[in-house]
């Protein structure tokens, strides 16, 4: 067995990983314990990350180019020649006729630094349009704008480093417990070494972070503004803030001290929903502590007022000093992988190279030199939604996309789907060709993934690591950056004049990875983020290292502006003065509650990659709505009924679950739900497109929604363990999916995944029926235990390997669903029970106990098998040494922490 060490592929921790393999196939991955990190753990996602790269996978990778001529037509597979020929041709053809901003890239922060560089390089220095965007819009770009509106360049100042190093805790829209695992093993680390360290989180909703917190402010959605002007406000009045600090080091404090007399904690208290006293507390614990350290994430950024979010937390570090020092600082948690790395490239519809301004006349010129090209646009390309806009409306012809998924991620699915349909061309670059995306492309370019890449990626803490391959690529994928450097070359043969007055080849003339990095590290020198210090060698021999780390430097810094020097035009740090400003969708009559969505503990981003795997369904096993038991009751629903959620822009039915983390008024949704595991567009149909007009990051996370109880006269759960490949099943599946009102299409089990369709409607037809039986081998009258009840309805089916229950679909009546699928997962005999397989039982036969959602996925130990310990009497302690749970990951710990205290009660 052979072992290369890479990163993890989800969150913006930058996890270093060390995957194993034989043969040409990965076997297995843990953490690397020399990345500084993560120093060897890894979370639930990233320690699961070598099961979906096994064989199996291949039934939903995308493995060889496949192409249609006509939209209603299959697409066929091609060689990469006429792939890219053809592509190449329709890209020119359009440029010709309407210009080159009429077509458009929509790229990932999934994708290396060198592919950035490659097609950012493609669209503004190739063809002269700057309308490149990528899912990092969705994602980061309040963060960026925030950084640069107060401290002059989008840098996070702080490091994971502090996290040890601080007093105070300020977590601000981050369910860190969740989003960001291993950076909350390290807050955990910390608080027990230092139980003195005080943990303030923000954030609607009682999550597990918030749970854990020394005071949890339970803001109302959108009153971050507020409640961060009061406690300046408080600090002001009780003289907590820095002047001396203020006056040598920042400008612009005389207009905020102005506006912030009005944000009383009186007044903020009525806006935020919050007490008085508790916006007072944070105040003092904020200015007052040694060192205050704050993250925060997409409760800040996903708002249409998203960069003042930002602006206004940093407004409070400047007041009182809390920046530049160990401990202290406003820390920015990236949601994707190399979504930093995107930005050091410009890879952004307004960025240019190595953070200059696309504004700026003179950094303008300076990427054209560097690229050897006359100029670039100066004038900024469509944004994320701004793009899907452009492509329904008619002005954006032909769009490529890579390494995203925007018909699931984007808010209002229902424009993004019509925008998709209306394109003249869509390219779609992935490694996995079952996304929801990839069933509207015109072509379909296979690329490389995790394990097989090789490149670099830069985390949330400026740290650059470099990522190795482990194994080759399967079939004809080919890496992000080869993709666009040979389209690019075929590209200007066709565009000749058009192509900026140079040639392709001279702009493209890569054959290895490094030789693109390289320029872009050139790209850099001089600038904030300077990495003309660093080279492969030295990562792959000392490391992964921040920067900025310029020629000559011995090491890369730490933390940033430790001197009070800002990279302002005036060497100062601006205060920006944010006023309050509604949420884009209010509530009213017509839609009375607040709908915030998130992430789910298991899952990452659209699923595309955790979805392959069960056991990660475990926790949280089909898309649920969370809503507040008094809710639930004033619509004459119960918990796990249907209900339908209908925002301004469209609705989904889906189950609902009663739960007291959302306060009476709010709602719940996990994000990652979307076509593919659930009827209609997905979560994202309800979502609001409007934006910042500073970043253009959309309010994805808030939308004002209705919520009804939905009757449905028909019921079904079929579930099982297919005859050859899970994944391919579900592909099967899908268009019923599709075809139903209501339903989910998940996995569940551990090493053997079983399929599970979950569906609800007025009548399900036969030709729907036959079509599940036929997918999980229940439709030989011969091979399977059947039973009808035509008059009422009721139809159930169940199929046997030997004596293990292997398939079973039930209509009309499901009370058994639950312990027959934990039957079909454990592999148990079912020759004791087979006589009541059919049969309208609730729980087991024989008194045996249902298993209970999975908390530890590590240890695949059961809530059920949990409580039992802490209510015989066992400590947490006792729980963990007996199960083992919580002590691999540690993604468990804090609902261990809950159940425990819920037994005390």
């Amino acid at each position: 067995m052979a072992e290369t060490r890479s990163t993890c592929c989800y969150c913006g921790v930058g996890c270093g990983v060390i995957i194993e393999h034989r043969d040409g196939h990965i076997t297995g991955v843990r953490g690397d314990p020399d990345h500084p990190a993560n120093f060897g753990r890894l979370c639930t996602k990233g320690s699961t990350l070598h099961l979906t790269a096994t064989p199996a996978t291949h039934a939903v990778r995308a493995l060889y180019p496949e192409l249609r001529t006509d939209r209603a037509a299959k697409r066929e597979r091609v060689g990469w020649d006429d792939a890219l020929d053809h592509v190449a041709d329709r890209f020119a053809a359009i440029i010709r006729e309407h210009g080159p901003d009429s077509v458009a890239f929509y790229l990932s922060g999934q994708f290396l630094t060198e592919d950035y560089y490659v097609y950012n390089k493609l669209a503004k220095g190739l063809l002269g349009t700057n309308n490149l965007d990528t899912n990092s819009r969705l994602c980061m770009s309040s963060a960026v704008a925030g950084y640069k509106q107060t401290l002059g360049a989008d840098a996070p100042p702080a490091c994971y480093d502090d996290i040890p190093a601080t007093h105070c805790l300020f977590i601000s829209g981050s369910n860190t417990a969740f989003a960001h695992p291993i950076v909350y093993r390290r807050i955990e680390d910390a608080r027990a070494a230092n139980p003195a360290m005080k943990m303030i989180v923000v954030d609607p909703r009682r999550t597990d972070t918030a749970e854990q917190a020394d005071l949890h402010l339970p803001l109302l959605p959108g009153t971050d503004i507020a409640l961060y002007n009061a406690m300046l406000h408080v600090m002001l009045w009780e003289g907590w803030v820095k002047d001396d600090y203020i006056a040598a080091h920042t400008e612009g404090f005389d207009a905020l001290r102005k506006l912030v007399r009005a944000y009383t904690p009186d007044m903020a208290a009525g806006i935020c929903g919050l007490r008085k006293q508790d916006i007072e507390t944070a105040a003092e614990w904020f200015a007052t502590s040694p060192a205050t350290l704050s993250m925060y994430c997409q409760g800040l950024n996903q708002s249409t007022h998203g960069t003042h979010n930002n602006a206004a937390l940093i407004n409070l570090h400047l007041a009182t000093q809390q920046i530049g020092r160990p401990g202290a600082g406003p820390f920015s948690l990236t949601g994707q992988p190399n979504a930093m790395g995107g930005r050091e490239v410009g890879g952004l519809a307004n960025l240019i190279s190595a953070h200059r301004d696309m504004a700026n006349p003179e950094h303008r010129a300076e990427v054209a030199a560097l690229w050897g090209v006359p100029s670039v646009p100066d004038k900024p390309g469509y944004s994320a939604v701004e793009l899907f806009r452009a492509i329904n409306d008619g002005k954006v012809k032909a769009v490529w996309i890579a390494c995203t998924n925007p018909a699931q991620s984007m808010p209002d699915q229902t424009m993004i789907h019509a925008a998709l349909q209306k394109a003249e061309l869509v390219v779609v670059q992935e490694a996995f060709g079952h996304t929801e995306t990839a069933r509207y492309a015109d072509v379909l370019l296979p690329a490389t993934t995790w394990g097989e890449k090789t490149g670099t990626v830069t985390n949330s803490e400026r740290r650059v690591t470099r990522v190795r391959s482990a194994v080759p690529a399967p079939g004809e994928a080919r890496h992000d950056w080869q993709i666009g450097v040979d389209f690019a070359r075929r590209l200007g043969q066709r565009l000749g004049d058009l192509c900026n007055g140079t040639l392709a080849e001279k702009l493209f003339p890569y054959t290895h990875e490094e030789q693109v990095w390289n320029e872009h590290r050139e790209s850099t020198r001089g600038r904030d983020l300077d990495i003309t210090g660093l080279s492969y060698r030295m990562l792959e021999e000392q490391g992964p290292q921040q920067w900025p780390f310029p020629e000559g430097a011995a090491q890369g810094k730490v933390r940033l502006y430790d001197d009070g020097v800002f990279p302002t035009k005036s060497g100062k740090a601006q205060f920006v003065a944010t006023e309050h400003r509604p949420t884009a969708e209010e509530v009213n009559a017509r839609f009375p509650l607040r709908l915030t969505t998130g992430r789910l503990r298991d899952q990452w981003h659209g699923m595309s990659r955790t979805g392959l795997t069960a056991r990660l369904y475990a926790h949280e096993g089909e898309p649920l709505l969370h809503l507040n038991p008094a809710d639930i009751e004033r619509r004459g629903m119960k918990d796990g009924e249907l209900a339908r959620v209908k925002s301004r822009r469209g609705d989904i039915v889906i189950k609902v679950m009663a739960t007291d983390t959302v306060r009476p008024g709010q709602a719940f949704l996990p994000m990652h739900w979307g076509a593919n595991a659930m009827s209609g567009f997905g979560i994202n149909t309800l979502t609001v497109p409007d934006f910042d007009p500073y970043s253009k990051q959309p309010e994805l996370k808030h939308a004002a929604v209705q919520v009804e109880k939905y009757k449905a006269t028909q019921h079904m759960v079929a579930l099982g363990v297919p005859g050859d490949n899970a994944l391919a099943t579900l592909e099967a599946l899908r268009p019923a999916l599709a075809a139903l009102p209501q339903g989910s299409l998940t996995l569940a089990g551990r090493d053997r995944p079983v399929v599970v369709l979950r569906a609800e409607a007025d009548q399900l037809s036969t030709e729907l029926l036959e079509q599940v039986d036929a997918a999980l081998a229940l439709d030989d009258d011969t091979q399977v235990l059947s039973y009808r009840d035509q008059r009422r309805d009721i139809g159930k089916r169940a199929r046997l390997d030997g004596d293990k229950l292997a398939a079973v679909r039930l209509t009309g009546e499901t009370r058994a669903a639950g312990w027959l699928q934990n039957m079909v997962i454990s592999e148990d005999s079912a020759t004791e029970a087979r006589k009541w397989l059919l049969a309208p039982l609730s729980e087991p036969p024989g008194g045996a106990q249902a298993r209970g959602k999975v908390v530890c996925n590590c240890f695949d130990v059961s809530e059920t098998d949990i409580l039992a310990g802490f209510k015989g009497g066992e400590s947490l302690e006792q729980v963990q040494g007996r199960l083992k749970c919580g002590t691999n990951c540690g993604s468990c710990i804090p609902e261990l922490k809950r159940l425990a205290a819920s037994c005390k009660v």
